[in-house]
């Protein structure tokens, strides 16, 4: 299986389209809707603020709040780390062979 490059905009990281489309869209604030998902007012503002990750647990409370199940949630994070990692370790990658069977 062939690798592509990494595309050199950072994929969209899921809470900066809660912040900028989703909860805007809702009109509600975010103690509100952090309420509602059962979490601190706190551990929503950090994935506001790009300063956290979306877990698989709240993934399944996200999909579950908005209706469109974890999935989502959940490649938007995968992207997202993926694409820090691809930067992070382009130069070590490089070096690395890619095998292929006889």
């Amino acid at each position: 299986m062939k690798s592509t490059r990494a595309p050199a905009r950072q994929p969209t990281h899921p809470g900066e389209m809660l912040r900028e489309d989703v909860l805007p869209a809702l009109g509600l604030p975010v103690n509100a809707v952090a309420d509602k998902l059962g979490v601190a007012r706190q551990t929503l503002h950090n994935i506001l603020s790009e300063k956290s990750s979306i877990s698989p647990e709240m993934a399944l409370r996200l999909g579950k709040l908005f209706g469109n199940g974890p999935q989502i949630w959940l490649r938007m994070q995968l992207a997202v780390d993926l694409w820090k990692a691809e930067q992070k370790l382009a130069g070590q990658i490089s070096k690395i062979p890619t095998l292929e069977a006889a």
